[in-house]
């Protein structure tokens, strides 16, 4: 059961991931899921990569590399594909990009209150640091590459 990640790099693409993943992120608390967002993150320079399982896209994921950092975010799994471990597939590919761009560190941000990715990040590796964004809302996880 492998994902395939898709880099979405024109609108129509941006669309098709906002449209597939509408129900079940609108109300995501890692995200904010709205298309103008989405063009927006991007415009800031992260890239966006659909990721699909039997040609449904089930997250998106958002990479962004910046210095000897790769900064990440993806949203959560929609409902009907959690616990078939997609979300370790998710965190491996992020590890893998990061060794693909030669980055000494992964930076990776989630919400506050998520505890899936918070149990997530720790059994990959990631430690909590200090910082946090959004008024606090938005926790930063970092791994050594």
């Amino acid at each position: 059961m492998d994902l395939e990640f898709r880099a979405a790099t024109k609108d129509d693409q941006f669309l098709e991931i906002y449209e597939h993943n509408l129900d079940a992120f609108t109300d995501s608390p890692d995200f904010s899921w709205n298309l103008e967002q989405i063009k927006k993150e991007v415009k800031d320079g992260w890239k966006l990569y659909g990721v699909y399982y039997e040609d449904e896209i089930i997250a998106a994921v958002f990479l962004k590399k910046q210095g000897d950092d790769l900064l990440s975010k993806n949203t959560a799994l929609k409902m009907s594909h959690q616990g078939s471990g997609f979300s370790h597939q998710i965190k491996e590919f992020i590890e893998d990009q990061a060794q693909k761009f030669k980055a000494k560190r992964i930076l990776h941000y989630c919400r506050i209150d998520n505890f899936r990715l918070y149990s997530l990040n720790e059994s990959h590796g990631y430690h909590k640091t200090a910082n946090k964004l959004d008024g606090g809302q938005i926790v930063e996880w970092e791994k050594q590459v």
